[in-house]
């Protein structure tokens, strides 16, 4: 098991390039390292946040239109901007919405992943889980020169270059901000430490940000005892140079 300074060395290690941040100087990345996370598949409680964000859902686009909701329509003109067409590629948030208004609802994974689908609806923000023992280094988000490896079930492909992507020291973990995971880090029904990584634009504010952080925090420690955590926010002041 990882030591909180273990943990909070992986979060003060993570870097966003400077040239991220030129395309959104409003980007929010707020990263938890956790381990000694218990292991459990699905049950009655992640069931239950789970319908609490799909009707969360269902209200918000009783008014408008999915493409419309401001959180969304922020993450589909930020696409754009480095050239990933919105009706193919969709942010993380776009394509739960869009499964959580339906007849099929979210899906239902494992407990770990069920909690942070749940809390990403709810607080209409972008929240992706890596497994900590898979990733190698510390997490980088930059853009892609075109030539990392990101690997798929259907084996390896390529970033476009330009593309926003997440990476560490073996490829690309996240392809088009948070568009999809790679197979090497996603998490898995025995994943015991893990990184999440909650991506905000405007109209999300910091307190909105991590308002979502401490309910994801304090939903993973009710089913496990002694859960160990470091976070950290990432904005503008902190970009670096790729």
């Amino acid at each position: 098991m990882r030591s909180i300074a273990e943990l909070q060395k992986i979060v003060d290690s993570a870097t966003v390039a400077k040239t991220v941040f030129e395309l959104r100087p409003d980007y929010l990345a707020l990263l938890i390292a956790v381990d000694n996370i218990t292991p459990s598949p699905s049950d009655s409680s992640s069931n239950q946040l789970l319908q609490s964000a799909e009707t969360i859902a269902k209200t918000r686009i009783t008014s408008t239109v999915v493409t419309e909701i401001p959180e969304i329509k922020a993450w589909r003109e930020t696409y754009k901007s480095f050239g990933a067409k919105p009706k193919k590629y969709q942010s993380s948030i776009e394509a739960l919405t869009r499964r959580a208004i339906t007849g099929t609802g979210l899906p239902r994974i494992n407990k770990l992943t069920d909690i942070y689908n749940a809390i990403s609806v709810s607080y209409n923000i972008c929240l992706g889980g890596e497994d900590l023992d898979a990733y190698v280094g510390y997490p980088r988000l930059v853009r892609a020169t075109g030539d990392e490896r990101f690997e798929t079930k259907n084996g390896d492909e390529k970033p476009e270059k330009g593309e926003v992507v997440w990476c560490d020291e073996d490829g690309v973990t996240c392809r088009n901000w948070n568009w999809r995971q790679c197979v090497r880090t996603q998490l898995r029904d025995e994943t015991t430490s893990a990184l999440f990584i909650l991506d905000a634009l405007a109209p999300v504010t910091r307190e909105k940000l991590e308002e979502a952080g401490e309910e994801l925090m304090q939903r993973l420690g009710e089913g496990s005892e002694g859960l160990v955590v470091a976070k950290r926010v990432i904005d503008v002041r902190d970009g670096v140079d790729s």
